[in-house]
Order: structure tokens, then sequence, then C-alpha cells
């Protein structure tokens, strides 16, 4: 592999997030996330230690999510790999989410609330990455049940991106029939 014209050197760290969503029962889903560091080669933490290679962090989040408003109803944070006790302290620094809906400024809000040193910058990264991916999951679990978008979806879609940009031609085709099975 090359990047910008030179071979790749030797890698020193990959950074995993993947989030899979699930029926829980009939009106909620579980969205599950996990963040995972893993540091190729011998290193030191910021304090000197020496660590061998291997996984550094991992972060595991469950989210229950209520189907019809996408209100996180529970969360559970699991915490398997990190490089000290200490951060362990942080597994209840989410539990603010209760009750959150994911909508526009999730982010932002997750950021406020557990960022900063108030909580885990890696649990607030898988958090916030799990946003974007539960409303693809809720999509794909709405869309396998019905060929149609409702409208709560195409609200959803609005300025998520250019393609679904207001006044852009797949929103105005939405709008003019939600229903539709096919997209022009």
């Amino acid at each position: 592999m090359t990047f910008f014209g030179k071979p790749a050197g030797d890698k020193y760290h990959t950074r995993t997030i993947e989030v899979n969503t699930y029926e829980y029962d009939e009106g909620r889903l579980v969205v599950a996330g996990t963040l995972t560091d893993h540091r190729w080669k011998e290193y030191r933490l910021a304090t000197g230690e020496k660590r061998d290679p291997g996984i550094l962090h991992q972060m595991i989040i469950h989210l229950l999510l209520n189907k019809s408003s996408l209100e996180i109803d529970d969360l559970h944070v699991e915490m398997p790999g990190v490089p000290r006790a200490e951060c362990l302290e942080t597994r209840a620094s989410l539990d603010p989410v209760k009750g959150m809906r994911i909508v526009g400024g999730f982010t932002s809000k997750v950021k406020s609330m557990a960022g900063k040193g108030q909580g885990c910058s890696h649990l607030v990264t898988l958090l916030t990455a799990m946003g974007s991916a539960a409303i693809q999951g809720f999509a794909a679990y709405k869309l396998h049940k019905s060929q149609s978008l409702a409208a709560d979806m195409t609200r959803m879609l609005v300025d998520s991106c250019w393609t679904w940009r207001a006044g852009g031609p797949l929103i105005r085709f939405l709008k003019t029939d939600p229903d539709k099975p096919n997209r022009p």
C-alpha cells in the first residue's frame, strides 16, 4: 500500500469502531458499539511506563433505543481494556444520556456532558459514532419492515449530508410522495 506516493512504513496503531443494531423487542432496538485501540509495536504510556504491543483501549456500549422516538431507554458501559484502573471510574459518566433522543445536536450534547475531563474521551468518541450509526440501523430496520420511508425518516435525513440537503432532489422527491417505493 502506498500513501502520497510513498510505500507505507511500519504500522503503529489501529482504531476500530464497530456498531451493530439488533431488534430487542416490539418497541426497542439494541445498538451495540465497540471501540478498540491496538498498538502494534512496543510503546510507552504518557507516564513513561513501557508496554508490549496489544490492546490499549477496548470500550463497549449497549444502548436500548425506543423505535418510535429514538430515545435512549437504557445504557450499559463495559471497559474490558483500559491503560489505567482509574479509567474504570468513568463508566457512569454517560448515564445522563438515558432519556436523550438521538436527533440533531446529539453529538454536541454528549461532548458537553461527558467531554473535557468530565468523562472518558474514548467513551465519548464511541457514543457519538453510535449516534449516526443508530440512525443507519434504525433506517435499515424500518426499510426491512416497509419499503417506504415514513415522514419521520425523511425529517431525520434533511440536511444530514449533501445528498439529503433541504431542497435537494431526494428530499423534494420524498416530500412529494414519501411512500413511493423507488427513488429517482
